[in-house]
C-alpha cells in the first residue's frame, strides 16, 4: 500500500494492498476499503464505513460521520455502505445510518461534486450525478441515472425516480417521478428529461410512451387514482410500468406539473 507517513490508520481497519492514502487522512477502526481505492489528503473515514472497489475520495471529504440528528446516540450507529467506482469530490460529507438496519447505502458509478451532503439512512442508487453544494436530507431514496444540479435541497423521506433531472437551486418537498425535469421553489415538473433520455439511448417509441403517460397523469383532467386505472388499460412498456409503480408507492405525494 502507498500510505503517506502522516496518515493515521487504525490497526483494525482493513485496506486492500492496492489502496493509496494521502497525507493527513484519518481512517478509523472497523473500516473496510476495497481494491483500487484512492484516499486523497485530509480525508476522514469514520468507523463502520465500507467502500467497495475503485472509489476515489478527494481532499477534505468526510464519510460515515455522526448523523446530524439531535436524538443520535453512538450505540444506535448503523454503517455507511458504498459500492464501486464512485467519486467523492472535495468537501463531500455523508452521514452514517442510525434508524434503519441497513444504514446509509450508496450504489456504483456515482459522482458527488464538491460540498455535497447526504443525511443519515439515505439510499442512493447508481450512475447518479450530484451537483456542488446540493443537499439530501435523511431517509431520501434515489433511483438511477439522476442528475441533481448545484444547490438543490431535497426534503427528508422524498423519493426521486430514475432519469429525473432537478434544476439548480430547486427545493424538493415531494417525490419526483421518473424521466422528468423539475425546477422551482417548491419544485414542479416542467417537462420530460428529453436530453437525458436521448443520451441514455432510449428509443423514440419509448420516449413517446413516457410522454403519453404523463399527459394522462397531468393533463387529462383525472385525479391520480383515475389516471392510474386508465394507464393500466394501455399497452405497457418498462418505462410506463416504472412510472405507475412510482405513483402507487409514493407516501409523500408526487410533485405536480407547473
Amino acid at each position: 500500500m502507498k500510505i503517506h507517513p502522516t496518515a493515521i490508520i487504525h490497526e483494525s481497519a482493513r485496506l486492500h494492498e492496492s489502496v493509496e492514502v494521502g497525507p493527513y487522512s484519518i481512517i478509523e477502526a472497523d473500516v473496510e476499503i476495497g481494491d483500487g481505492c484512492t484516499i486523497e489528503s485530509g480525508v476522514r473515514i469514520f468507523s463502520g464505513t465500507r467502500l467497495g472497489k475503485h472509489n476515489r475520495v478527494c481532499h477534505g471529504a468526510v464519510l460515515g460521520c455522526e448523523p446530524q440528528d439531535l436524538g443520535f446516540v453512538p450505540e444506535n450507529s448503523r454503517p455507511l455502505l458504498i459500492g464501486d467506482h464512485n467519486q467523492f469530490r472535495e468537501g463531500v460529507n455523508i452521514s452514517r445510518g442510525v434508524k434503519t438496519e441497513g444504514g446509509t447505502q450508496i450504489g456504483d458509478h456515482n459522482y458527488f461534486m464538491c460540498g455535497f451532503h447526504a443525511g443519515h439512512d439515505c439510499r442512493l442508487g447508481s450512475h447518479n450525478v450530484f451537483g456542488p453544494n446540493s443537499t439530501v436530507a435523511g431517509h431520501v431514496e434515489l433511483g438511477e441515472r439522476i442528475f441533481i444540479s448545484g444547490l438543490v435541497a431535497i426534503h427528508q423521506f422524498c423519493f426521486i425516480g430514475d432519469y429525473a433531472m432537478i434544476a439548480g437551486c430547486a427545493k424538493v418537498v415531494k417525490d419526483i417521478p421518473p424521466y422528468v425535469t423539475c425546477d422551482g421553489n417548491p419544485a414542479r415538473v416542467i417537462g420530460l428529461n428529453t436530453v437525458g433520455l436521448r443520451r441514455a439511448g432510449m428509443p423514440a417509441a419509448n420516449r413517446a410512451a413516457i410522454k403519453q403517460t404523463y399527459k394522462i397523469l397531468y393533463h387529462a383532467g383525472l385525479n391520480t387514482s383515475q389516471a392510474l386505472a386508465r394507464l393500466k388499460l394501455e399497452a405497457p412498456t418498462p418505462e410506463t410500468d416504472n412510472i405507475t409503480r412510482f405513483f402507487e408507492r409514493s407516501d409523500r405525494g408526487v410533485t405536480t406539473h407547473r
